[in-house]
């Protein structure tokens, strides 16, 4: 929290281009430690029981970072976004909501701000990380749920990594497999 009573969290897929709520503020950040990975099996937006997708998680990863867009909510909206946030993000316990601090990107290089982070749990039963990029365009290219197709989550989130000028080979190699599939 800030001393204001707002708050800023830490956008790295859909919450960057769909994150539902009024922002006061939006900038580019880094997370050290953590890389966006599709690490977690989605059976409530991006798939169903009988046929589970996959959703990006922020998964650990020391010496690495992930950037993606810190954002920052005004203290009069900040009781309803944090309960939107937990609904969304916390609908089945697979990731922990914890504060840590982020590295602020231009314009004032270098600002570090403490932001709520969604972290996936790696003991929780759809924590699905390791897998190859092979087995996770399979998923992906297979699934749909209530949200939208996988593959649209993962060419939106693409999309807009682009559009930020954020690079993310991993995630590139998977969109240009899941463009190209044809099993």
């Amino acid at each position: 929290m800030r001393d204001d009573g707002g708050f800023w969290v830490f956008g790295y897929g859909s919450l960057m281009w769909r994150p539902g709520f009024d922002i006061a503020e939006a900038r580019l950040a880094r997370l050290p430690d953590y890389r966006r990975a599709f690490a977690l099996i989605s059976v409530h937006y991006r798939g169903t029981p009988e046929r589970p997708g996959l959703v990006l998680g922020l998964d650990w990863k020391p010496g690495h970072g992930c950037t993606g867009m810190a954002l920052r909510i005004g203290p009069e909206r900040a009781d309803e976004v944090r309960h939107y946030l937990a609904e969304r993000e916390l609908v089945s316990r697979a990731y922990f909501e914890v504060s840590h601090q982020v590295t602020l990107l231009c314009p004032g290089e270098g600002d570090r701000v403490e932001a709520i982070c969604y972290i996936v749990d790696r003991t929780h039963s759809q924590y699905a990380g390791g897998m190859s990029l092979e087995e996770q365009a399979a998923i992906i290219c297979e699934s749909e749920g209530p949200t939208g197709s996988n593959r649209d989550y993962l060419f939106n989130t693409a999309s807009h990594l682009r559009d930020l000028g954020i690079e993310d080979p991993e995630l590139f190699e998977l969109e240009r497999m899941v463009r190209g599939w044809t099993g």
